[in-house]
């Protein structure tokens, strides 16, 4: 497949053009012009490239690009990762918000689906994108269920704070680093609320809230949109798709 086809849907598909971001998003790093090959993982870093690079890939998908902020100058350490790149041909294209946010392959979407709930509304405003889901189970669930569900279709949890009722009819969920939206989640009337990592100064803020909170993980909570975008493009375009799986622990 044509290199530029594949961007124009990918663009479309994930409605980037309309989406601020943190950084710019798309297609980052051109390099071959014929796509069949597709890596995907969640960030764009050195590890990622080694892996593309053995797998042969034409392309690799990413949540985390390499692109934040203002410019930077290649050199060091950042121009070293570019130059490899370049030296390889190796196309990277990067959906950090678009991903977040999309209502079929996004991580939020993905998750809430792995754990067997509907999504009945989204909130969580960034940058005037709404990133989170509002799920539920009509029947209720127990916590522990719930849990082991993530466990067994996603990956290990990290931390589980259970200051709510045990069994579970609404579900908030935000991938990545959402602990500071736990107040919102429990105004929503969440029984539980999903995201993947917190800090010291949010620690107590669910026991305040009243709310049960997992902490599924920021890297393991987006690898699913990854991984289901790049189920979609096997499936659109019958591209070879594979995920590498590189934890990193937080």
């Amino acid at each position: 497949m044509k290199l530029d086809e594949l961007v124009t849907y990918l663009d479309t598909y994930l409605n980037i053009p309309a989406i601020k971001d943190y950084g710019p998003q798309g297609l980052q790093i051109e390099g071959k012009e014929e796509v069949n090959r597709i890596v995907g993982t969640v960030d764009a870093q050195s590890p990622s490239v080694e892996a593309a690079i053995a797998k042969q890939a034409d392309l690799l998908l990413v949540h985390h690009g390499i692109f934040w902020g203002g410019a930077k100058p290649l050199r060091g350490g950042y121009g070293r990762l570019v130059h490899a790149y370049m030296a390889a041909e190796l196309n990277l294209y990067a959906a950090h918000l678009a991903l977040d946010a999309h209502r079929e392959v996004g991580n939020n979407a993905e998750l809430a689906r792995r754990l067997g709930l509907e999504i009945i509304d989204w909130w969580g405003n960034a940058n005037g994108v709404q990133l989170a889901v509002l799920a539920v189970n009509d029947h209720g669930v127990k916590l522990d269920y719930l849990i082991d569900r993530f466990e067994h279709n996603v990956g290990p949890v990290k931390l589980v704070q259970a200051h709510g009722p045990r069994i579970i009819h609404k579900v908030g969920i935000l991938s990545g680093f959402g602990a500071r939206e736990i107040e919102e989640a429990a105004s929503l009337g969440c029984d539980l609320y999903l995201t993947g990592e917190t800090s010291h100064a949010q620690y107590y803020d669910a026991q305040v809230a009243g709310i049960n909170v997992i902490y599924g993980g920021h890297y393991t909570t987006e690898t699913v949109g990854v991984q289901a975008l790049g189920k979609h493009l096997q499936e659109q375009f019958a591209l070879e798709f594979t995920f590498i799986d590189l934890p990193t622990g937080l």
